[in-house]
């Protein structure tokens, strides 16, 4: 039979969840990020010569 009351860790496992989202989309974005400036080096490289 299921306890009474307040369900047990669901706060934390929703907390949990949004910092994990948002330390993956923090990590997407630093990877775009460094793909732009490569990209845009090999454009300049690329006038360059």
């Amino acid at each position: 039979m299921p306890k009474k009351g307040s369900p047990k860790n669901t706060k934390n496992k929703a907390k949990h969840a949004k910092l994990m989202d948002r330390k993956k989309k923090k990590e997407r974005e630093k990877k775009e990020a460094s793909r732009e400036r490569l990209k845009l080096a090999k454009e300049k490289m690329k006038e360059q010569q």
